[in-house]
């Protein structure tokens, strides 16, 4: 008698698109009709769902059935995991569920075949993603990197048992592979959609649907254009399930080559990264993810999380902040530079669909948001820049302490004041200056003597000629300091017409 639950109707199911397996497996060239519609409904789930469902032939769907019941006869005296992998032999006195080489054979077709719908997809060669993953067939005494997760919960534990790894209930997890295929008995698999919503994914599910979910390695070879799917397992009740992860081989070197070479845009945290390094990496990103999406705490800062405020609100081309952000029709946004190559490209960077610049229209809360943080980031700056300057003053002063007490004399000319008061500012205000002027500073004013009313940023002041009274702004590299003896005779020039009035 059969344990499987009947499919639910059709209204209690996801809105998943359900694309036949045999309508994107001739993948190698194919430009059918069928494969198009296929192609485009696959990705649309994907973008929309996170998610989407491959029917399965009735032979492969034999197959898979058979796999679930062969884990439910393994596991019949207690809930378990069993990882298989092509070619990897059995340890001593190992075991291992039967049909498993079948279940691994007809799952792999599956998965490759969906990448190479999505490759397609991104208008890509259906064969983009093949040389990262392993040789077909396998090499001798070669396992295979992609792996088979068979698994089966009773749905209970004992007193004092330890959950089992990979039947974690409730948590979010992303896998770290390219593409996840899951086949089950009963649904209980929720996924996360690009607005945040959970849903449960496989609630029409029968032996012969896969669930298809994308990864983070797909994620990063592709630039964020086809964004990771984030799921969780919320029933673990009498459930048997087999989840193929298609993932790259060791010695890959995971790069974005092939959309850099279809003209799209690659922001600079997705680096060229060896496919060990980022499966290591991978493991506690995957912890910290799903403990912030069950309970929030500060964003980690490693190269695979989630991007800062700041590459949010910047260009990612020129870098200047979103000041002029415009929403295209499919809800992204865009400014400054990524916006033209959008615009000529007229198709989005992010989801790959069609742009109308007649639809443009600007977003106002972001361009708000992004004039706010550049603000706050100038200030920072600013702030910096002046502390920078302060401790440098300090060390200038102290040193110029020590070589007074070991007799060094302090000269009054414009160069040892200058290394006394910073670079940056060698005049104070009051003070009689100079001006010898550069290209930008009016004819009139050069060889002018004038007097520093005000002290600006950056070494900038504001001072007033002495024979005009005008006002004019220089930076300390167009000024001179006037020598005291020229300024006494100054002085004096200016007061014997006074005296010789007085002795008349």
């Amino acid at each position: 008698m059969s344990t499987f639950p009947p499919p639910p109707p059709a209204a209690a199911r996801p809105p998943l698109a359900r694309v036949r397996l045999d309508d994107v497996a001739p993948f190698h060239g194919a430009t059918t009709p069928a494969y198009a519609r296929a192609v485009d409904a696959l990705a649309a789930s994907l973008t929309r769902h996170s998610a989407a469902v491959l029917e399965l032939p009735a032979a492969d769907a034999a197959i898979v059935r058979c796999a679930l019941e062969s884990a439910r006869a393994f596991f019949r005296a207690r809930a378990g995991i069993h990882v298989y992998r092509a070619g990897r032999a059995l340890d001593d006195g190992e075991l291992s569920p039967a049909c498993m080489p079948d279940a691994f054979r007809c799952l792999g077709e599956a998965a490759h075949a969906a990448l190479c719908a999505i490759a397609r997809n991104l208008r890509l060669r259906s064969d983009a993603f093949s040389h990262w993953l392993d040789d077909t067939p396998l090499p001798v005494n070669e396992a295979s990197a992609s792996e088979l997760l068979v698994a089966f919960s009773h749905g209970h534990l004992q007193s004092g048992q330890a959950p089992i790894v990979g039947l974690r209930s409730s948590m979010a997890e992303v896998d770290r592979g390219f593409v996840t295929l899951v086949a089950s008995d009963h649904p209980g698999i929720e996924v996360c959609n690009p607005n945040g919503h959970w849903y449960l994914a496989d609630a029409g599910s029968s032996p012969s649907d896969l669930l298809l979910l994308t990864g983070r390695a797909l994620s990063h070879v592709t630039a964020g254009l086809q964004p990771n799917s984030q799921y969780r397992i919320t029933n673990n009740e009498n459930r048997a399930s087999l989840m193929y992860r298609l993932m790259p081989r060791a010695n890959a070197i995971l790069d974005c080559s092939p959309i850099s070479a279809a003209g799209h845009c690659i922001p600079q945290i997705y680096q060229p990264i060896s496919a060990s390094q980022f499966m290591d990496d991978s493991c506690p990103e995957e912890r910290a993810v799903s403990n912030h999406l069950e309970a929030p705490s500060e964003s980690q800062g490693n190269l695979f999380s989630e991007p800062s405020l700041r590459s949010v609100l910047s260009d990612p081309l020129s870098g200047a902040f979103l000041e002029d952000a415009m929403v295209l029709s499919c809800g992204h946004s865009f400014g400054g530079l990524m916006l033209k190559k959008v615009l000529e490209m007229a198709r989005c960077s992010i989801c790959n669909g069609e742009v109308d610049p007649a639809s443009l229209f600007p977003n106002l809360a972001l361009r708000a948001v992004a004039t706010v943080v550049k603000m706050e980031d100038d200030r920072r700056l600013f702030h910096n820049a002046a502390l920078r300057k302060r401790r440098k003053e300090v060390t200038e002063l102290k040193g110029t302490g020590s070589s007074r007490d070991n007799g060094g004399e302090l000269g009054l000319d414009a160069e040892n004041t200058t290394a006394v008061k910073g670079v940056q500012y060698p005049f104070v205000v009051g003070e009689r200056v100079l001006i010898m002027g550069n290209k930008r500073t009016p004819e009139k004013f050069v060889g002018k003597e004038a007097v520093i009313t005000s002290q600006c940023l950056n070494g900038w002041y504001l001072v007033k000629a002495l024979d005009s009274g005008e006002s004019i702004r220089l930076q300390y590299r167009s000024l001179k300091k006037v020598p005291e003896l020229q300024t006494q005779a100054g002085a004096e020039m200016r007061l014997q017409p006074l005296t010789f009035l007085q002795n008349k």
